[in-house]
């Protein structure tokens, strides 16, 4: 990513703006912190500038769901996002959000892909480097957003210890004020990740879910003897949570946070309007199948959609909560159609507050959960690959010859390839169950990185409280048998 690619991508995105009749329309660019954001900052917001827009410049390094949230509150007809989110210090990127404030979608996508490939003008000039007019309503985005997710969540008295990181990212300010505005004002925090640092230099890489990226964070959760521990990604769109279980201080996996707060979600009060049955929650093909049995549980909807938030967000009508098991989550989509790392943190500290009131803890949620659907144990085997051909050839293989056992269950193959509704791409489940457990090994191609992922699950069915230490150790036996296996078809065996 340079000046030049920046510059042909937001011509392309304003000639097709231009094409679909939103000439001067609003248009809202947001960054992060990262080493060459602020450039590439200048050269899109100067592009759609000189296209004669009317440009809302959010000129400081701020969170991604600033960004998407002031895109869609404004009515803007698109918005822009420099960041590279999780990824690696060198990298960076350029995010699009269209109708709505919701990501770009196809067909708009190829067609703007389209436009860049036509444009055949020359290297830009260098960046512009002069900072965008002071415009009251970037000014102000910071403070509305705050103000949506008090007006949402609500505020309490809480004495809860949050220990907080944003990962060197720029989301700790934010975050901050959003837990004081809902009452949570005893928060400590990572000092080594707090300020935006692009070098990332305490984490091998800046993302919660890799392992070794949070132990700063819960070691500082263990010392300040903390109720609950979280973690943001450098541009806080996603939200990692930290909590004692079964004894111990760890991470929860995206699919337990999404079920937790999906029943949260569920068991607010309900307007005549709007009732349980009535709402939805969505979650996507490769994450667990909890938040699907506590949404029937609770009479509401449950859809799945394919991986990503451009899809979770077209659920459909009602829509309450969505998740994906990359530790993203939607609280409230009427406000921000993406994912929001600062509401849901907001949102699990609520979670956390009102379990210390009845004198239980996350983890005795967790285990609720597990009493009334089943211990659910969800994991990801990710085989980085050489060339793009060799994930071609693994899946070509899983489907000419696949596995008829895994984890000693019998399972059966479903190719989301040969399907015709709107579940259909490249990935094949494997699913099937014995002696009340269930399995599932689902197998895709990365869409961002040369890798063959593996999403596992191992879930039983409902048993009595005190069969949970048992039940835990089966399930987590039958997912340590999953990993094991599918490093093993990645490699050809079966």
């Amino acid at each position: 990513m340079n000046v030049d690619v920046v510059r042909r991508t937001t011509d392309a995105l304003a000639q097709w703006l231009l094409d679909h009749g939103h000439r001067g329309a609003t248009v809202v660019v947001g960054r992060d912190a990262r080493h060459g954001s602020a450039e590439f900052f200048c050269t899109t917001v100067a592009a759609f500038d000189e296209a004669g827009f009317d440009v809302v410049a959010l000129d400081s390094p701020l969170p991604t769901p600033v960004l998407a949230f002031t895109t869609r509150e404004l009515g803007a007809a698109a918005g822009v996002m420099i960041t590279a989110s999780h990824n690696p210090p060198a990298d960076n990127g350029y995010k699009v959000y269209l109708d709505g404030g919701a990501q770009l979608i196809p067909p708009a996508d190829a067609e703007i892909e389209s436009l860049i490939d036509a444009d055949a003008t020359p290297p830009s000039d260098p960046a512009p480097t002069t900072a965008p007019q002071p415009d009251p309503r970037a000014t102000a985005a910071p403070d509305r957003y705050l103000a949506r997710i008090a007006s949402r969540l609500g505020t309490r008295h809480s004495s809860i210890r949050i220990a907080l990181t944003p990962m060197h990212g720029v989301g700790g300010d934010l975050a901050l004020r959003a837990l004081a505005g809902a009452g949570f004002t005893d928060v400590v925090v990572v000092d080594e990740q707090f300020a935006p640092d692009p070098d990332f230099p305490t984490v091998a890489f800046p993302n919660p879910e890799e392992p070794g990226a949070s132990d700063l964070l819960l070691a500082l959760a263990r010392r300040h003897d903390a109720d609950i521990a979280i973690a943001l990604d450098p541009d806080a769109d996603r939200c990692a949570v930290g909590a004692v279980v079964d004894g111990g201080w760890r991470m929860l996996t995206g699919d337990e946070t999404g079920a937790l707060l999906g029943s949260a979600v569920l068991a607010e009060d309900t307007s005549p309007v709007e009732s349980a049955t009535e709402a939805l929650v969505a979650s996507t093909i490769v994450s667990g199948s909890l938040l699907a049995a506590v949404a029937a549980a609770a009479g509401a909807r449950h859809v799945q959609t394919l991986t990503g938030f451009k899809w979770l967000v077209q659920a459909g009508e009602g829509l309450r909560y969505a998740y994906e098991e990359a530790i993203g989550h939607c609280v409230d989509p009427d406000a921000v159609r993406d994912k929001d790392g600062i509401s849901a943190a907001v949102a699990l500290a609520v979670v956390a507050h009102d379990r210390a009131a009845a004198g239980s803890t996350l983890g005795d949620a967790l285990d609720d959960l597990f009493v009334d659907h089943g211990v659910h144990r969800t994991g990801q085997v990710a085989i980085r690959a050489e060339r793009l051909s060799d994930i071609a050839d693994t899946m070509a293989r899983l489907r000419a010859t696949p596995p008829t056992e895994l984890a000693g269950v019998a399972v059966e193959m479903t190719d989301h390839a040969t399907r015709s509704d709107e579940l259909r791409t490249d990935a094949v489940a494997f699913t099937g169950s014995s002696q009340g457990a269930r399995i599932r090994l689902i197998a895709r191609p990365s869409g961002t990185e040369p890798k063959l992922k593996f999403y596992l699950e191992a879930a039983l069915a409902p048993a009595d409280r005190g069969d949970l230490p048992a039940d835990k150790q089966r399930a987590d036996a039958l997912l340590a048998r999953l990993e094991n296996e599918a490093g093993q078809l990645a490699e050809g065996g079966s």
